[in-house]
This record gives structure tokens, sequence and C-alpha cells, in this order.
């Protein structure tokens, strides 16, 4: 064979191979790189859009936090003054009490003062007749001389 005509042959193979290759293989491939290449894009973006909500997520997490601090403190705060005010009550009323308690005291402290000046004074008083009595050796009417011993027993 002649070396003209395989390379003529040669160099139409080729044509027919590229030519077959850019019709039926070339795009199908083409295709497919420009697919992987749009999902490559829509996964960088979707990256993307996630570092941008995840950083929105953060922000808003950490407000909900500060704010939710901010109410426990509102709170604390407010349970200590209700306890505060509890505790005043308290004390405002144990005082009361007390004072009521040291009156009732004090009333019946009176009153023991009064019952024991009373016996001591009709005691007083029929000490007073005895000694009379024996004085003047003879019988004492009580009930005729009452009127002389509640004088003397005002006196005392």
């Amino acid at each position: 064979m002649n070396l003209n005509a395989t390379l003529i042959v040669q160099f139409v193979v080729f044509f027919v191979l590229v030519f077959v290759t850019m019709k039926f293989v070339w795009p199908p491939v083409m295709k497919a790189l420009d697919e992987r290449a749009e999902r490559i894009a829509n996964g960088l973006a979707a990256a993307d859009r996630g570092k941008a909500e995840m950083a929105a997520a953060e922000k808003r997490i950490a407000a909900e936090l500060a704010a939710t601090r901010d109410e426990s403190a509102k709170r604390i705060a407010d349970a200590e003054k209700r306890a505060q005010a509890i505790i005043d009550d308290a004390k405002q009323t144990a005082n009361v009490e007390a004072a009521r308690i040291v009156s009732a005291a004090h009333a019946d402290a009176e009153q023991q003062v009064t019952r024991a000046r009373e016996e001591l004074r009709g005691q007083v008083a029929a000490l007073a007749v005895k000694g009379a009595e024996q004085i003047l050796k003879r019988e004492v009417n009580a009930a005729a001389h009452a009127d002389l011993l509640s004088q003397l027993s005002t006196e005392l």
C-alpha cells in the first residue's frame, strides 16, 4: 500500500471519529460537566446561606438568652422583694402580738397587785379588830362596826 493512501484513510477515519465524538459523545459529557458545575455552585450557595442562617440563629439565640437572663434577674428581684415584704409583715405582726402580750401581762399584774392589796386590807382590818378586841378585852361586833372597818381599809 501506498503511504499517502494510508495517511488519507487515517485522516478520514480521524475526522469521522471526531465528527461522531462531537455529535454523539461530546454533548452528553458537556451536559454532565455543566450539571456538575451547577450542582457545585448550588452547594456552595447553600453553604453560604447556611452560614448566614447560622449566624442569624446565633444572634437570635444570644438575644433570647440575654432576655431570659434579664427576666430571671427580674423574677429573682421580685421574689426577694416579696420575701422581704413577708418578713417585714411577720415582724410587724410579731411586734403587735408582743405588745398585746405585754399589755395583757401588765393588766394581769395590775389586777394581781390590786387583789393582793385588797387581801392585805382585809387581813389588816381583821388584825386591827383582833388587836382592838384584845386591847379592850371585850368582843367587838364586826357587823355593827362595818362602816368603821371600811373607812379603815380605805385609809390603808
